[in-house]
């Protein structure tokens, strides 16, 4: 687990979306959608719960 896996995290959970993360992190979906997925991973669960309208917590 990295420091910026852990602020792509936070970032995620307050924008509410990895578009809207990415936009804030200033960078694109997928390197967003990849550590997501790498800390899910890591962890063995899932963080966020996926819906239509984004993502929470």
């Amino acid at each position: 687990m990295e420091l910026n896996d852990i602020r792509t995290f936070a970032a995620v959970a307050r924008t509410g979306g990895i578009t809207r993360a990415a936009e804030e992190l200033n960078t694109v979906q997928s390197n967003v959608t990849q550590r997501v997925k790498a800390l899910e991973a890591e962890i063995g669960t899932a963080l966020f719960e996926r819906h239509s309208r984004g993502m929470t917590l």
